[in-house]
C-alpha cells in the first residue's frame, strides 16, 4: 500500500518551489533548459544539429522549427519561462554560431556552439554535482 501522505508533501514542495521561484526556476531545475529557435526556414538543419549537440550534452532541450516569427517565438517561450533561447538564422549557420537570449532579458549574446553548449551544460549541472566537481578540480 502507497502512502498518500508522501505524495501530498511532494506536491506541496513542488508548489511552494513553484511559487517562490514564480515559474523562473534555474537553468538545473527546469524541465525544458533550452529552446532553439529558428527565424527562417534556411536554418532549420543547423538548428537540428545544435538540438542533436545539445542533447549528446545532457541537455533537456526543445527546437521550434515553425515557421512563425521570432519574436512571436520568443514571447511564447518567455511566457512559458525556458531559461535560455538559442536563436539560429541563415547568419548563424554559416558562421555555426548561435545567439543566446536569456529569460527576462533583452539582450542576445552570440557565441560559437561549442562555448555557448558548454558554458550551458556546466550551468544545468545541479549545485551539489558543481560542489563536487570544484572539489575533485582543487
Amino acid at each position: 500500500m502507497v502512502h498518500r501522505a508522501i505524495c501530498g508533501s511532494i506536491e506541496r514542495f513542488i508548489g511552494i518551489l513553484i511559487e517562490h521561484h514564480a515559474g523562473h526556476l534555474p537553468l538545473w531545475l527546469a524541465p525544458v533548459q533550452i529552446v532553439v529557435c529558428t527565424i527562417t526556414q534556411e536554418a532549420d538543419d543547423y538548428a537540428l544539429e545544435v538540438i542533436a549537440a545539445a542533447r549528446r550534452r545532457g541537455l533537456r532541450v526543445d527546437g521550434d522549427l515553425r515557421n512563425e516569427k521570432i519574436t512571436y517565438k520568443v514571447r511564447e517561450h518567455s511566457l512559458a519561462k525556458v531559461p535560455a533561447l538559442l536563436v539560429v538564422g541563415k547568419k548563424e549557420a554559416t558562421a555555426r554560431t548561435v545567439s543566446i537570449r536569456r529569460l527576462g532579458s533583452q539582450d542576445q549574446t552570440p557565441a560559437s556552439l561549442e562555448e555557448a553548449l558548454g558554458s550551458l551544460a556546466a550551468e544545468a549541472l545541479p549545485p551539489d554535482l558543481q560542489r563536487q566537481q570544484q572539489s575533485q578540480a582543487a
